[in-house]
């Protein structure tokens, strides 16, 4: 292929991407998104691979590569459960920033890629390598521990070590000390110091910025690795001298901080109170003036499935909030079939999301999509909280922290400012869970001890079930 035809071939991906992006804003839209970022991407790999920077020798090796990788990925895709989601996001973040350590690496060690440049130019690459390196092993150590957290295999409380800003602005003192060292070094090896210790630097930074971020704002920290994998990405494409590469980094870069910037927004909290420490912080709320935040107190009035089975058919407004305890359940269909039977009824349901529900963002519209749930009745939060006064039964299935009424209440929480749905508001509300136990941000809701509330306890897929059976009954 010629240097000519790559070119075009990376102008049509570009443009493929970008209405990739267009499309996946919308939930009509997303699978028609989806299938353009799949052509996309085909097409520049297409182009890589058989461009004029590709050699023949090289060709075995780089077929072999993918075929490898390609088979991990399909084997990834057909096997991953859709509650396993946000792990697996974090998992590619995390590839995509051991891609970026490695180029830079080996475009170092490579004679070849700095043969011809002496001067600005070269103290240019070496800025690129040392940039790409740092922002890549960030990506891949808080990636990794994203993903423990994600699957439970490291817990959701945040760690806040003593100074830990201290730590941080220590390190990046470092880093930029190292920096000058290795720009000014004159041969590789005398570079290669500076450039491992600033590596380990990074590392350590990655794992010390996500597990001091509470398991609440999980979400926002799945898109900032996303931002920070097409940096990432794009300071590879700087190293390779690779168009597309720095290109579709920017659009991915960008669109992740857009992304994180809009949670945030949504949460009432600023990106840097995020990387500060998240939820569930015991530093970060304010106390009471006995010293404590206060707590709910009272009884709860549980229900059993028949009850709110007969509740539902009763009722001629309902609104379905869900949350991750749906997800862990697998109870999407079983929430299908419920919403499916109840609308034959002339029951007006709809769906209300929380942009934080779920471990990543669009968690809950995902699942939803998955059951086959029509898109014109899942709404956004802002679109449905004004209706809860008007609406028959809102039922929480496996949600906590996003209808929290402490929130808008209680001064004193560490949710306190957060946006969430009123379903309080609602003349019943129904919350499906295991247990009393605390959401993520680790704070009690008084939501569970009002008088038009009733709890569900049990697995939300039993239950449901229960449910539907007494619908269709």
């Amino acid at each position: 292929m010629s240097a000519s035809l790559a070119t075009v071939s990376y102008i049509g991906a570009t443009i493929l991407f970008i209405l990739s992006l267009g499309g996946l804003s919308n939930q009509e839209t997303s699978r028609r998104g989806n299938l353009f970022g799949m052509v996309g991407m085909a097409l520049a790999v297409a182009a890589t691979v058989f461009g004029p920077q590709v050699t023949a020798a090289g060709l075995p090796w780089i077929i072999g590569a993918m075929v490898v990788g390609g088979a991990i990925g399909l084997y990834a895709a057909r096997t991953v459960q859709m509650t396993q989601m946000p792990e697996l996001v974090a998992l590619m973040h995390s590839m995509v920033g051991m891609a970026a350590v490695l180029v830079g690496y080996a475009t170092f060690v490579d004679p070849e890629a700095s043969k011809n440049l002496d001067g600005a130019a070269h103290a240019i690459h070496a800025v690129e390598i040392y940039v790409g390196i740092f922002i890549g092993a960030v990506t891949f150590s808080g990636s990794v521990v994203a993903f423990g957290k994600l699957s439970g295999r490291v817990g959701g409380k945040p760690l806040l070590l003593p100074g830990r800003h201290w730590l941080n602005l220590a390190g990046l003192i470092a880093v930029v000390y190292f920096g000058r060292l290795f720009l000014q070094a004159e041969t590789p090896q005398d570079g290669m110091m500076p450039l491992f210790v600033m590596s380990a630097i990074a590392l350590l930074f990655g794992i010390h910025m996500v597990m001091a971020i509470g398991g609440a704002d999980m979400p926002v920290v799945v898109s900032m690795l996303n931002s920070y994998s097409g940096w990432a990405a794009a300071a590879t494409g700087f190293m390779l001298s690779n168009d597309l590469l720095i290109v579709v980094g920017a659009l991915v870069g960008s669109s992740g901080a857009i992304l994180s910037y809009i949670m945030c927004n949504a949460m009432n909290r600023s990106f840097i109170s995020v990387i500060a420490g998240g939820f569930g912080t015991t530093a970060a709320a304010p106390k009471a003036a006995g010293g404590a935040a206060a707590e709910p107190v009272g009884e709860v009035n549980p229900i059993l499935a028949g009850e709110t089975a007969e509740m539902l058919r009763e009722a001629k407004n309902v609104i379905i909030v869900p949350g991750y305890g749906m997800a862990v359940a697998q109870a999407q269909h079983t929430v299908f079939e419920i919403t499916r039977t109840l609308r034959e009824k002339g029951v007006n349901v709809r769906f209300g999301i929380h942009p934080v529900a779920g471990r990543m963002p669009g968690h809950m519209n995902v699942l939803l999509a998955e059951a086959k749930v029509p898109y014109d009745i899942v709404f956004e939060m802002d679109e449905l909280n004004d209706d809860f006064p008007e609406t028959d039964v809102a039922i929480v299935i496996g949600a906590n922290d996003i209808v929290n009424p402490a929130a808008q209440d209680d001064p004193t929480s560490p949710i306190a400012g957060m946006p969430v749905l009123e379903v309080w508001k609602a003349r019943t509300s129904i919350v499906m869970k295991r247990s009393m136990a605390s959401g993520y941000a680790g704070v009690d809701n008084p939501l569970f001890y009002k008088d038009n509330n009733r709890m569900l306890f049990g697995d939300a897929k039993k239950m449901l079930d229960e449910v539907l059976v007494a619908l269709k009954s």
